[in-house]
């Protein structure tokens, strides 16, 4: 009696994979995932603002030292 073995170690450890996935992603408190979202969008924007304000005053700075107005 022939039997079929199915020992595919990719499949299996593909699938372990996609159920420990599956398993965190069920335990997402997607409410906080939204709210950090946010803080992490203002903080980026307030970072921008600080960056690209720093470059601006640094470069007239710059020129009103050098004497070019």
């Amino acid at each position: 009696m022939t039997g079929i073995r199915h020992n595919h170690p990719t499949q299996d450890s593909t699938g372990n994979m996609l159920l420990t996935a599956s398993i965190l992603f069920a335990n997402i408190d997607y409410s906080g995932l939204a709210d950090y979202a946010i803080k992490a969008f203002v903080g980026g924007a307030i970072w921008m603002a600080f960056k690209v304000g720093g470059e601006y005053f640094s470069d007239r700075i710059k020129r009103k030292i050098n004497g070019k107005h």
